[in-house]
């Protein structure tokens, strides 16, 4: 063999061996986009953000929020849904995302079981029931007693804020009125913060808020918490009483957070997923800020999240159906 055709061999093996090798570049190898379905500055974006700068430092590679927010977070979940199934792409999905939508949207343009790959479960953050200690007309409610007390005395009087109609807040709130027999006045806001600036102002009587936002309005006095909608107290707020404990067993509502790809993900891509989040989720660091924000680091395996999602869907489409709710 000549030294011509063994330069050709070589360069020959070259061209397969160099794409081969691209192929099977370790994964992530270029920017990760993490798709939040709301705007930027809630508690979402806020969980995110945190878990995108610690997927950062583990994996080397970035990890980018990018925010698309609209339509009850079904438009982010949606872009999510019908982007390219190779890990670059994922969604910090929730309970509005996952469970539901299914029941507030008949034309959904996604399948939140079939369309999506899920990695784990982050955190499942309660609310509190909390009104304004300067409302006159609340001046009497010290517990979620007095306040069915005073409700089902002036029926529809007292109004309750939410942050839109179909929020996971108002339907928690639906939820409560159920197992308690009252009626209440719905006032939609648009978002949580407007809404929780009426009720500390006395404007709103009520609402159901994730303990992240309301705790530091708790603390300074501009808002009292009635109860929570965990089956544990809080350590946050060891002295609010769950729901569950003032008279309605078993009560319990959780807006959980969750990580997702698109179906159809490699699978050696997900487990990879699988395992550097729940690394981060498990870690000191992560742990501490869930906690500090109402609610512990779950890291669930892939398939413990699929249940929780099926479970949830059911759930939350029944009570869609009993409480004739409709997305704004």
């Amino acid at each position: 063999m000549n030294a011509r055709h063994l330069a050709s061999r070589v360069a020959l093996a070259l061209a397969c061996i160099i794409p081969t090798a691209q192929a099977q570049a370790p994964y992530p190898s270029k920017p990760v986009k993490l798709i939040v379905p709301f705007s930027a500055g809630g508690s979402t974006d806020l969980v995110a953000r945190q878990i995108a700068q610690e997927m950062t430092a583990r994996t080397g590679q970035s990890f980018v929020v990018d925010n698309k927010p609209g339509a009850g977070s079904t438009i982010g979940a949606d872009f999510v849904a019908k982007a390219p199934a190779d890990g670059y792409t994922l969604l910090l999905g929730t309970i509005s995302s996952h469970a539901t939508a299914v029941g507030l949207y008949p034309k959904l343009p996604y399948d939140p079981l079939k369309d999506f790959a899920p990695i784990t479960e982050i955190t499942a953050i309660p609310n509190l029931i909390v009104a304004s200690p300067q409302n006159p007309r609340l001046a009497d409610v010290k517990t979620l007693g007095d306040l069915v007390k005073l409700a089902k005395a002036k029926p529809g009087a007292l109004t309750y804020g939410s942050s839109g109609s179909g929020s996971s807040n108002h339907l928690a709130t639906e939820q409560l009125m159920a197992a308690a027999g009252l009626s209440l006045n719905h006032i939609p806001y648009k978002g949580s913060g407007p809404a929780l600036s009426d009720v500390a102002a006395g404007h709103t009587d009520l609402m159901l808020d994730v303990v992240l936002s309301s705790l530091p309005q708790i603390k300074a006095g501009r808002l009292k918490a009635l109860g929570i909608t965990s089956l544990q107290r809080s350590p946050l707020l060891p002295d609010v009483p769950t729901v569950a404990e003032q008279g309605y067993p078993g009560f319990e509502m959780l807006g959980w957070y969750g990580l997702f790809a698109p179906a159809g993900t490699p699978p050696a891509v997900l487990e990879r997923l699988s395992q550097d989040f729940t690394a981060v989720l498990r870690s000191d660091k992560m742990r501490t800020t869930l906690e500090s924000q109402g609610g512990p680091a779950i890291a669930s395996t892939p398939a413990e999240f699929a249940a929780l999602i099926r479970s949830e869907i059911t759930r939350w489409k029944k009570v869609v159906e009993q409480a004739g709710v409709k997305p704004e």
